[in-house]
């Protein structure tokens, strides 16, 4: 096995939360068992996906907040909240609320853009104003200057016996440091250096200037260490799909190979007018993940990792793959639980 350039220092799970239309609690549940196990586990870090308008979760920051009084330790993170959907006013406040109750673990981690199908639901997201609304950067440099305690109002002070802020309340003065930005080109990775955020990189990254997925994630790394104040000490952390089989069972072996088989012929070129390239799933004993992982560029640059589950297995599959993360792939990797 290539010997690791350094260790794996925080060692993270993304799940998207899938749950059945007709039962909805119980795939809710799951997800918190996940990130109660996750604890147990010693994951450093456990990451919700959110989705819109589909059967995974839509309030990524309902589910930390009861994920917040059930854990202790995990750091808990959105990757990503599509700004799209949000007010960052009302954002920023949520935000605050659950880092607080939460003990200061949470990682917000945000994009922009149009929302997906906006043509299809701007009337009933922004009635009267869908055509003025600004999905670019701005829209996270309001959040930003929000949770790190800009003003939000001109206007402070006692009203009879109401008494006001001028900036969002609750305040918590460690949030502004862990705000993550999910980027998938060159700019928005620019971008989120120049404003000292930290950087979340995907399966997903835009085919700009090559077509090998890991030279392409690589660049963007770099470009955001670049124009970070942190400069090399800036934090990344990579999410890449990987399924140990260390403690499967014969049944699950095959329908990961087969999960994994079916989803390859994405990566072969960029999909879409967009350019977007997939990463290749990573399946099989952890010896042979880690292998692959040592011999790609970008995760040699990284010493955070927020490894990805599957959309679409069972909540049994999710514990065994969980497992064999926190007991063979992380060791493998260098990454140790933390004491106690």
């Amino acid at each position: 096995m290539p010997p690791a350039s350094k260790p794996l220092q925080k060692l993270g799970f993304l799940t998207i939360g899938l749950f059945d239309e007709a039962d909805p609690r119980r795939g809710h549940e799951s997800t918190l068992e996940l990130l109660e196990l996750g604890e147990r586990l010693g994951f450093d870090s456990a990451w919700v996906r959110q989705r819109h308008l589909q059967f995974g979760v839509s309030s990524p920051l309902a589910v930390l907040a009861a994920a917040s009084q059930r854990t202790r330790r995990i750091e808990l993170g959105t990757a990503v909240i599509p700004l799209g959907w949000e007010n960052p006013l009302r954002l920023a406040e949520d935000l605050a609320t659950v880092d607080i109750l939460s003990g200061g673990r949470l990682n917000p981690g945000v994009s922009v853009g149009p929302p997906t199908h906006y043509e299809h639901l701007k009337e009933a997201l922004y009635p009267g104003t869908a055509d003025l609304e600004d999905f670019g950067h701005g829209r996270v440099q309001r959040l930003l200057d929000l949770v790190r305690g800009e003003p939000a109002s001109d206007f402070s002070g006692v009203e009879g016996f109401e008494v006001y802020s001028d900036r969002v309340q609750p305040h918590s003065p460690g949030l502004g440091g862990r705000l993550w930005y999910g980027a998938g080109g060159l700019r928005s990775a620019r971008w989120a250096g120049e404003h000292g955020m930290n950087l979340l990189t995907s399966s997903v990254v835009r085919a700009e200037e090559s077509e090998d997925f890991a030279e392409v994630q690589l660049s963007q790394i770099r470009a955001f260490r670049s124009r970070h104040p942190d400069g090399e000490r800036a934090r990344v952390s990579q999410g890449l799909v990987v399924i140990p089989t260390d403690g499967a069972s014969a049944g699950q072996r095959a329908r990961y190979e087969e999960f994994v088989a079916r989803r390859m012929p994405r990566t072969a070129a960029p999909q879409g007018p967009a350019r977007m390239l997939f990463a290749p799933d990573l399946v099989g004993p952890s010896e042979r993940i880690a292998e692959q992982l040592y011999a790609h560029a970008a995760f040699r640059e990284v010493d955070e990792v927020a490894f990805a589950l599957p959309f679409t297995f069972a909540h049994e599959d999710y514990v065994q793959i969980l497992t064999d993360i926190a007991t063979v792939l992380g060791p493998a990797l260098g990454w140790r639980p933390p004491a106690g």
